[in-house]
């Protein structure tokens, strides 16, 4: 089974656009919060055919709406801040913030636990548990003084035969290429 892991969209329409079509093949999605606005819903619900996992960060302000459009998707499963989950034998948690990720994964309760919340690509062991930021599909991180730095949106794909997180970037051509 391949997993598409999306985070931290931010309204990056265009972005999320190009990533969906190099995931349309994948199994299922994982999106580890900060999609913002609830049309990211409808982008997602009509561009990715299989179940969509989604947890919220701490950008996703308005609830009512998200969770209001995303009943208009029956494959689109909002799972609240935190979840967890057994996909072809490997037992995953999800959330969206990178302390309370690193947190689960040093407990090696789980194969694999996906966040995003720092917009930093990381795909690191815990020791027997793999924890995976897909980084942002927004396409920014910011330094220290919280200045916005533009970087290349990301995501991952995982596969859990083999238990391997691959990441991809989007350049600003729309083209995708392995990390």
């Amino acid at each position: 089974m391949r997993i598409a892991v999306l985070s931290d969209i931010h309204d990056n329409i265009w972005k999320l656009d190009v990533a969906l079509k190099a995931v349309v093949t994948c199994d299922a999605m994982i999106c580890c919060g900060d999609l913002c606005s609830p049309f990211i819903i409808a982008q997602l619900g009509r561009g990715f055919a299989g179940p969509i996992h989604i947890v919220f960060g701490n950008n996703d302000a308005d609830l009512f709406r998200i969770t209001s459009k995303a009943r208009e998707f029956p494959h689109v499963l909002l799972r609240g801040e935190y979840f967890e989950e057994t996909f072809d034998g490997r037992k995953v948690a999800v959330n969206h913030f990178d302390n309370i990720a690193k947190a689960l994964a040093a407990g090696e309760q789980h194969d694999v636990v996906f966040y995003g919340h720092n917009h930093v690509f990381e795909i690191r062991p815990f020791g027997k548990t793999l924890a995976v930021n897909p980084g942002s599909i927004m396409g920014c991180q910011f330094d220290k003084d919280a200045k916005p730095i533009a970087v290349e949106s990301s995501f991952v794909i995982y596969d859990t035969g083999s238990g391997v997180a691959e990441g991809y970037v989007i350049s600003g051509a729309g083209s995708v290429r392995r990390i």
